[in-house]
């Protein structure tokens, strides 16, 4: 299994540390189980993010800008800045780097084999442009802001805020109005600036409104051209504004496909750093800055009288770049791209077959290539003739090469093969773009076993599973099937496994410049709020993120992030890893004091093994058979949470049998056991908690694997000494609970019969509390039921009668049935608690008030508390019995909720009479 490489710019962050924590909880329980396990770990050059990164660091701290260095000075702060982030930490033997030798040797032989194969080619079309950081961008690190009404933003390299939000309603006259009624269109805008690159107006066909002017032209307001009206049912919805679009198809996708169904020029009034070019016909706005021409033109517009309104308050979303923060322009751009929907039909086959599960999201082809000066420098190289005139053309030749020698050759036989004498002298110029980092990372699962692009496929692909955020799940899953199917034959993983995404209190990702990022060491070792400020005044953010990331952290943290440690932070509880710590604790010290060695060996505990005669099977205890039962449900939710990649349900279930389970009551109960005779050795608790302490950290490692290893190794530290013991020396290399081993102790009827019991002490103790007896009071119970088998002197019920006196400070418990002559003055001078219909917990009054510590504020507290539940309970009641006497209840409603009304109106009813009852009682109370 590979990791999703984390970018080299910078620290890891708490999403990192999620996916980090569910591969290792994976990676750990394999190895557990015997598996040969490999997962390797990388850094990924992220070509975007860490030219910006260092662009930003040199201009903060020395003033100087990529190009004041220059591309090979650029690239060799890169590579500093690379090696600095990475630290000799990572010192794993497999460790990989997507720009390292190996990696970039199969990214540049990957590339060539496609562009021969004819996969890949270029083209000139619309792409996501960012003027700030002058390249192309991926759709993922697009941004998108909705806003709802007049706002103005800050863009990057600009003082003044620039107003959205607005819609600009411009006219168009009609050519020849005097041949029909309409003598202009009016178009509305919200990008005015872009009206240079019109070509044509579009209306909807079936418009009844236009229908004179099919055919006809319209005027450009500023350039004086004529420009056709086209009709066109796609573009245009006839019930939207106007149901008039304008046509700009160099800066607007869909009207480039528009331009392209109607055969329209192509037009980009944009220079590549956002500033209008010579194609804007008007030489007052060349090389002026995109936002600065918008005001020109609607000054010029309104001194023409072709600006007829601005309309406020305009939805809209905005994109923007991920890294600048820039606005982002459609800009016609000649590209590298990958054939996808030919690769896709490729890696579908083995989603078809069920080789793997996930499906590509769109065939539309793939651009790779980015103008940056760090990333893979795409290989590829120009043949420019002495005479050629320079500029990006479609008929230009380019030939896929490792080296520049390799280039000249492939020139000298294409020459050759085609009988082609070179008019001129020629040379060759490789590209400047580099390749997206997406397209090394598509290779990760062949390039990170060391494939070097060739024919030749690593014999330990492909791996077993990938596990990654959703976020990413076209942009990279699916893009390591398509490329890796496509090299190798095969896909690169059968299953992929997704997780959540983090994010903070407001539901918004983890951004640097939010101040929302957590690092996963401030949460293990704890930071104060003075400290996470510091942190982000010694970043590379603008001085306005500084200021927006200041006030979040104080709002967010104000105290700063309490230490959890390591194994907290993987779990999400605190309060579990100090409860575990104390049981383990007590364990000891009762294993120390009976002089006990515990039996681990090299082997699962086997609970047969220690548990292993007939005798001692049958003397367990009902809250031993009820532990062991649970313990047996706990590793079979485990296992099947692993195998079916659920991990919440084993943390849960795993939190549920430690905590409420083993602590909760197993303990509780065998405490007076242990406490009481030291001397006798009470070999069967002891085994039955010493299988659960095992259990338990081995169930526990995956997910908590520093406090398991600790107590682990307190725990076979005497059977260590023993230079004959087979011990592993750590707890990762012994075997997980399997489901086989305590399948056997699984009991349904023991759970029942000890749930019975932990019932009856729990509704005990809550009549005890809500009449005001203190806990060291002495009261008698008697337990209501007409379940035969629990009143018998075989009941598990009876036979825990020591306990539960013990637990609830009874002074005596009896069981009583409904022909106990004692019942009919229970009823009524009795405080009552219902477990169920047919079992219920009495406290005779008199013995209440004889112990009963209260005052008149007391009584008049738990009068109104039980007003209230009665009140509740009624009105439950009421709605209840609305739905079930419902004429259409006994036609739609299946039998198995039937069953679950039926029993849940049962219990309300009992528990209505009891509260009225109890009220009484208390209402007697204050009288």
């Amino acid at each position: 299994m590979i990791s999703p490489p984390p970018n080299v710019t910078g620290n890891l962050h708490i999403g990192h540390a999620l996916t980090f924590n569910v591969q290792d909880c994976l990676v750990r329980w394999y190895r557990m189980q015997g598996f040969d396990v490999s997962w390797i770990p990388g850094t990924d050059h992220a070509g975007i993010g860490t030219q910006s990164v260092v662009e930003r660091y040199l201009y903060n701290k020395k003033f100087l800008t990529r190009h004041d260095l220059g591309r090979e000075n650029f690239t060799k702060k890169v590579w500093e800045w690379r090696e600095l982030r990475l630290g000799a930490s990572l010192d794993w033997d497999n460790l990989f780097f997507t720009m390292d030798p190996i990696r970039s040797k199969a990214v540049n032989n990957a590339f060539i084999r496609m562009f021969n194969d004819g996969m890949i080619y270029r083209d000139t079309r619309l792409v996501n442009w960012c003027c700030a950081l002058g390249t192309v961008i991926s759709d993922i690190e697009v941004e998108y802001e909705t806003i709802t009404k007049r706002t103005f933003l800050k863009i990057p390299s600009r003082d003044e805020k620039i107003e959205f939000g607005v819609l600009h309603k411009i006219a168009y006259p009609v050519v020849e109005p005097n041949t029909c009624e309409i003598k202009e269109l009016i178009v509305a805008t919200t990008r005015i600036e872009t009206m240079l690159g019109d070509v044509a107006l579009a209306i909807h066909p079936d418009d009844l409104r236009y229908k004179s002017l099919h055919g006809k032209e319209v005027i450009h307001p500023l350039l004086n051209k004529k420009m056709p009206i086209i009709c066109d049912a796609e573009l245009v919805d006839m019930e939207f504004g106007t149901g008039v679009v304008k046509v700009t198809p160099g800066h607007d996708n869909n009207d480039f496909a528009c331009a392209k169904r109607h055969k329209l020029p192509i037009i980009n009034i944009l220079n590549k750093n956002g500033t209008l070019n010579e194609n804007c016909e008007i030489s007052e706005l060349i090389n002026k800055d995109r936002f600065d021409a918008r005001k020109e033109i609607i000054n010029k517009l309104q001194s023409l009288g072709y600006y007829h309104e601005k309309v406020n308050n305009h939805e809209m979303k905005i994109a923007k770049c991920s890294r600048s923060g820039d606005i982002i322009e459609p800009l016609l751009q000649p590209q590298w791209y990958i054939k996808c929907k030919e690769i896709q039909q490729k890696a579908l086959r083995d989603v078809q077959n069920g080789e793997i599960i996930i499906k590509p999201r769109n065939n539309q082809d793939w651009c790779i290539s980015r103008q940056l000066w760090w990333g893979h420098q795409i290989p590829v190289y120009k043949l420019i003739y002495k005479d050629q005139e320079s500029g990006d053309s479609d008929k230009e030749l380019w030939f896929a090469a490792s080296s520049i020698k390799d280039a000249e050759k492939l020139v000298k036989n294409y020459f050759d093969k085609n009988n082609i004498i070179p008019k001129s002298e020629y040379t060759l110029k490789q590209d400047e773009d580099v390749l997206d980092t997406w397209f090394s990372s598509a290779l990760l699962p062949l390039s990170a076993l060391n494939w070097n692009g060739d024919q030749n496929i690593p014999k330990n692909y492909p791996t077993t599973m990938i596990e990654t955020g959703y976020d990413i799940l076209f942009f990279w899953v699916a893009r390591m099937v398509m490329l890796c199917t496509y090299f190798s034959g095969k896909p690169p993983f059968n299953k992929i496994f997704l997780h959540a995404m983090i994010r903070d209190s407001q539901g918004r990702k983890m951004s640097k410049s939010l101040g929302n990022v957590i690092d996963p060491l401030h949460v293990i070792e704890g930071v104060t709020l003075k400290e996470l400020q510091q942190n982000v005044y010694k970043s590379n953010l603008s001085k306005s993120e500084i200021e927006k990331s200041i006030k979040n952290l104080s709002k967010e943290f104000p105290q700063g992030i309490t230490s959890c440690g390591s194994d907290a932070l993987r779990f999400g509880l605190i309060e579990y890893t100090h409860q575990l710590w104390n049981l383990f604790k007590f364990s000891n010290d009762k294993f120390d004091a009976l002089n006990h060695i515990p039996q681990i060996t090299c082997d699962f505990i086997s609970p047969t093994k220690l548990l292993s005669t007939s005798d001692i099977l049958d003397n367990l205890s009902l809250v031993d058979k009820y532990i062991l039962s649970k313990l047996s449900d706990t590793v079979m939710k485990c296992q099947k949470a692993f195998e079916d990649l659920e991990l919440y349900k084993a943390t849960e279930a795993l939190r549920i049998f430690i905590i409420e389970e083993l602590c909760g009551v197993y303990l509780e109960f065998i405490k007076p056991i242990l406490h009481k005779d030291l001397e006798n050795n009470n070999d069967i608790e002891k085994k039955v908690l010493e299988i659960c302490l095992d259990s338990s950290l081995r169930l526990l490692h995956p997910f908590m694997p520093f406090i398991t290893e600790e107590l682990w190794q307190t725990l076979t530290k005497r059977s260590n000494n023993d230079k004959n013991s087979k011990i592993p020396e750590s707890i990762m290399i012994v075997g997980y609970p399997r489901k086989d081993e305590f399948e056997c102790f699984k009991d349904t009827k023991v759970e029942d019969d000890m749930k019975a019991v932990l019932n009856i002490i729990h509704a005990s103790r809550s009549i005890r509390q809500q009449n005001n007896v203190t806990p060291g009071k002495f009261l008698p119970f008697f337990i209501w039921t007409d379940i035969p088998e629990l009143i018998n002197n075989k009941s598990q019920i009876i036979k825990y009668f020591p306990n539960i006196k013990e637990f609830i400070k009874a002074s005596d418990i009896q069981v009583i049935s409904s022909k106990n002559i004692q019942m009919t003055q229970l009823l009524n001078n009795s405080a009552v608690n219902l477990i169920a219909p047919n079992l219920k917990v009495y406290v005779p009054m008199t013995a209440i008030l004889e112990v009963q510590s209260t005052s008149i504020d007391v009584t008049d507290t738990e009068l109104n508390r039980l007003t209230k539940k009665y009140e509740k309970i009624t009105k439950e009641l009421e709605t209840l019995k609305e739905r079930i006497e419902n004429a259409s209840y006994l036609k739609k409603v299946p039998d198995r909720i039937k069953e679950i009304d039926r029993k849940r109106l049962e219990n309300l009813e009992e528990l209505k009479k009891d509260l009225e009852k109890n009220v009484k009682l208390v209402q007697n109370l204050k009288e």
